[in-house]
């Protein structure tokens, strides 16, 4: 158990997840002080689906795998 936390905490920490967290952030701020813009919105939504895009793509590659006996 304590080899899956330390690996799902350097997961956390890639790149990609990281810019995910900063700009979750980001828009939990703009979102409180009501100063959302329009700009903002399309590059967090693109952010966002690419992040989710990934993690269902990894999820479907390794339930394949499982299926085809190479997992």
């Amino acid at each position: 158990m304590n080899k899956t936390i330390i690996k799902r905490l350097g997961n956390l920490l890639s790149v990609k997840s990281l810019v995910t967290l900063v700009l979750t952030g980001v828009f939990a701020y703009m979102a409180v002080t009501g100063t959302i813009s329009q700009d903002f919105m399309t590059v967090y939504a693109v952010v966002i689906a690419f992040y989710f895009g990934t993690q269902t793509q990894k999820a479907g590659d390794a339930a394949e795998g499982a299926d085809n006996g190479n997992g």
